[in-house]
């Protein structure tokens, strides 16, 4: 159960059902997820953070899978469940296939113990990397 309780649809404020009704005719879809519900608590957070996600995921320079991969792999680092099972969602239906996923798990998890490593040993950045 999410901390503050989740606000239905049919429950929701005019000023949350407007947020709602943008998120569906958006995504092209009937219903609202559990993420919405829980922000619609809080209106003004959720109208914030629906602006953003629909301004940072709408069609720019990368592309809507590429795009939902690179949420997926963030997510996979920092281990959220809900995300993790949302992005899938998205990227398959952007044309993930099984085999794209394994490879971009097995990449999060080689950054993931590089970064590790990096870190650990403190490794100093090599002066080719560096902007010039």
């Amino acid at each position: 159960m999410a901390t503050l309780g989740m606000i239905e649809y049919a429950d929701a404020s005019p000023e949350v059902r407007e947020v709602y009704d943008d998120i569906m005719t958006t995504r092209q879809t009937d219903w609202i997820n559990n993420f919405w519900k829980a922000l619609a608590v809080d209106p003004p957070t959720l109208r914030r953070t629906w602006q953003s996600i629909k301004q940072i995921m709408a069609p720019g320079a990368l592309d809507p899978l590429t795009k939902e991969m690179l949420y997926l792999a963030v997510s996979a680092s920092n281990q959220c469940p809900y995300c993790i099972a949302s992005h899938t969602a998205s990227a398959r239906k952007a044309g993930m296939t099984p085999e794209m996923f394994a490879e971009l798990m097995a990449v999060v998890g080689m950054a993931n113990e590089t970064n590790r490593l990096v870190s650990g040993y403190q490794v100093e950045i090599d002066e080719r990397f560096r902007p010039r």
